[in-house]
């Protein structure tokens, strides 16, 4: 057996260099993975009375080969048997190996992207430096893998625990075993400051506001986080050509939204009682309609361009073929230890009819708990506003006319709070309903956020809009929710970051001044845990709604989001890269569930705008001075959402999803995925078997 030699010292990666004595690494016998460094790249955190013969079995385990159970990772001690840590390093054949098995996609020496396979890695480049051939982010996931992966080959115990909480069963999985039993506290990978600092210099302390890092950030935080900046980045710029065209309608249509143009008829203007700027606005086509037959063409146009755009980062990412895994149980999934029927490993069991009664009994009727405080909430801005609005024509005052706004705020306010903690909600009730695959709660836990979230901060301008028929009311609620949203999200986004990371979450402040190389990784680990993207999905969905769906009826909207969002990518830049650990990041080919909603509210705003130009004073002056009855203008309406949907669908089919190169490309690839399968079965049919049958 070989033993890796102690690593050498690496700028950025918290000093383990120096913390690590010579022979502390764990063993390997492949000669292809000894190496004169070793790259940290996990660290495993141990509950305080985990005893040193505990550590070394955990560390023995992680250690061992793949046929044995083991993850076939390296371990390193720490500073002694008794640190209540573990550091975590990949071996170069288990980096490979698993790369295999994710289906990730790398270069060849002639510079195509295809399908890694380990038995013809020497075909392609930097084969020979892990840290060229593989991102750090995939290469700290990898070890993540390899962690989930270990299990017992026997019944066994743990040493040094008692009980029933060292007992392990064949086939268990020990890397949720130590968690469930409170020996594993925390995972998490290392961050390497070096690459760290050079990205946030590039990214949010960069004084141009077009682009960003793409690749760097990739490399170093991953695909899920990487799709989400792109698609912020990609969607604050589409921006532009909606803010353009609210400027136009704002500015160069003065008359807009006025209460004289409001009261405008089809015979004011054949006998030409109003002014000639206002009729020649009148016989154009308005600005209510231009919004929104711009914004159901720019919505459908922005997601159909943007397929393309996440197409081609997933080929140069190398996620265009992802293997889709048999998915493990999840760390809080429980139930009564059993015989998966798939997998014929030992896991917790839990029956789906028991799962539909926890969704059917206790969370459906939550939710609706919850959207009939939103109704509540609705009912009571409907109450102040009609007060403050009868005090304001009493008065006429220019500080009533200001305080009229206060219903609009007070309700902005009560929904951000009932969503604050709808979301913590939520989260408990997918927890309790208690999913096996990650996906499915994931799936589960989205749900219930949407649905409130597109009731909780659409069914007012909805109700608004659509049953008062008040586009005045509208106008002046979306004003105060985007006006609202930018104050509050300039003080989160920007101040509040600072302020914490200045005086209270910089892990420098934690460092020792002794010893501040052994320090490092307890100061790191001090952070808190990155939240994840959910909440950040979440706030471009509804701006995404405020603009596709009520846009028209206050073209400023566009330019509001996009002073917003210009903040929003460092302020977010800022927060993952300075506040919280470095989280892991599995490969992705696109933004996943988010895409689909987003497409969904597309569909939902066609819908919208038709009804809202309904609604529109002009639209109704001509209806009736058409004579029109209102079943021929509902039918019309519907023929007219119809025909709109149509003109989107076909949008959407002719601008392709991916682009012809990247279609090219991904054929390429499964061409030469599929002829390498194929030659592999020839090689292993026995050569008696090729030979022609006797007459």
């Amino acid at each position: 057996m070989s033993t890796m030699s102690s690593p050498k010292p690496q700028e950025g990666v918290c000093g383990l260099a120096e913390v690590m004595g010579p022979e502390s690494w764990s063993k390997v016998s492949c000669p292809c993975c000894i190496s004169a460094q070793v790259e940290p790249l996990v660290l495993i955190q141990l509950a305080e009375d985990v005893q040193p013969n505990t550590k070394q079995w955990i560390m023995s385990m992680i250690s061992a080969p793949q046929e044995s159970g083991g993850a076939g990772l390296l371990a390193h001690p720490g500073e002694d048997a008794s640190w209540g840590r573990i550091v975590v390093a990949a071996p170069r054949c288990t980096l490979l190996k698993v790369t295999e098995d994710l289906g990730l996609c790398k270069a060849d020496k002639d510079g195509n992207m295809i399908t890694f396979s380990f038995n013809d890695r020497d075909k392609f480049s930097n084969i020979d430096d892990m840290e060229k051939f593989l991102t750090l982010a995939e290469r700290q996931y990898v070890v993540k893998c390899g962690l989930e992966s270990m299990r017992a080959t026997k019944d066994l115990r743990i040493p040094g625990v008692s009980g029933d909480k060292g007992v392990l069963k064949s086939r268990q999985s020990i890397f949720q075993k130590l968690q469930k039993a409170k020996l594993i506290l925390d995972v998490f990978p290392l961050r390497h400051e070096r690459k760290l600092k050079t990205l946030g210099q590039e990214w949010y302390s960069q004084k141009s506001l077009w682009g960003q890092p793409l690749d760097r950030i990739h490399a170093y935080f991953g695909g899920s986080i990487a799709f989400y900046f792109s698609f912020l980045d990609f969607y604050t710029w589409a921006l532009v050509p909606p803010a353009v065209v609210g400027l136009f309608i704002t500015f160069f249509l003065p008359r807009w939204g006025s209460p004289d143009v409001d009261k405008i008829t089809i015979p004011d203007l054949v006998n030409k009682s109003v002014s000639q700027d206002v009729d020649g606005d009148q016989l154009s086509v308005s600005g209510l309609m231009v919004q929104a037959v711009f914004s159901m063409i720019w919505s459908t146009v922005f997601m159909e361009l943007w397929k393309r755009r996440s197409a081609a980062l997933s080929y140069r990412w190398g996620c265009i073929t992802l293997t889709e895994r048999f998915q493990e149980p999840r760390p809080g999934f429980t139930g009564v230890q059993g015989i998966n029927p798939v997998t014929g490993r030992l896991e917790p069991l839990f029956p789906d009819w028991k799962r539909q009664m926890r969704v059917g009994l206790v969370s459906v009727p939550v939710v609706l708990l919850f959207l009939g405080l939103v109704v509540l909430g609705m009912l009571g801005f409907y109450y102040f506003e009609a007060i403050m609005s009868s005090y304001h024509k009493a008065t006429g005052s220019i500080i009533t006319a200001t305080l009229s706004y206060l219903p609009s705020v007070a309700h902005i306010i009560y929904t951000n709070i009932l969503g604050n903690a709808y979301r913590n909600v939520a989260q408990r009730l997918t927890d309790y309903e208690n999913h096996r695959e990650e996906s499915s709660y994931q799936n589960h836990h989205t749900t219930k956020v949407l649905v409130f979230t597109f009731f909780n901060n659409f069914a007012v301008l909805f109700h608004i809009a659509f049953y008062k028929q008040d586009l005045n009311l509208v106008r002046k609620r979306l004003s105060s929710l985007l006006i609202l949203s930018q104050i509050v999200n300039q003080f989160t986004e920007v101040f509040v970051p600072y302020i914490v990371d200045r005086f209270y979450s910089s892990p420098e402040k934690e460092l020792k001044e002794d010893d501040p190389e052994a320090d490092h990784l307890q100061a790191e680990g001090s952070l808190p845990a990155f939240p994840g993207l959910f909440a950040e999905y979440i706030e471009l969905l509804v701006q995404f709604g405020y603009l596709s769906l009520f846009s028209c009826v206050y073209p400023l909207t566009a330019v509001l989001l996009l002073l917003n969002n210009i903040t929003e990518i460092r302020g977010d830049a800022y927060k993952i890269c300075r506040l919280f650990r470095k989280p892991f990041s599995p490969p992705e080919t696109g933004m996943g569930v988010w895409q689909a909603a987003f497409e969904l509210l597309g569909f939902v705003s066609v819908v919208s705008n038709c009804w809202l130009l309904l609604l529109a004073p002009r639209v109704k002056a001509f209806t009736q001075d058409a004579g029109l009855s209102p079943a021929a203008v509902l039918v019309y309406a519907i023929l007219v959402e119809h025909a709109l949907i149509i003109i989107k669908l076909i949008l959407a089919f002719m601008i392709p999803d991916e682009p012809d190169w990247v279609r090219i490309k991904r054929e390429q690839i499964e061409y030469r995925s599929m002829k390498a399968v194929s030659q592999q079965k020839v090689k292993r049919v026995p050569t008696s078997e090729l030979l022609p049958l006797k007459s």
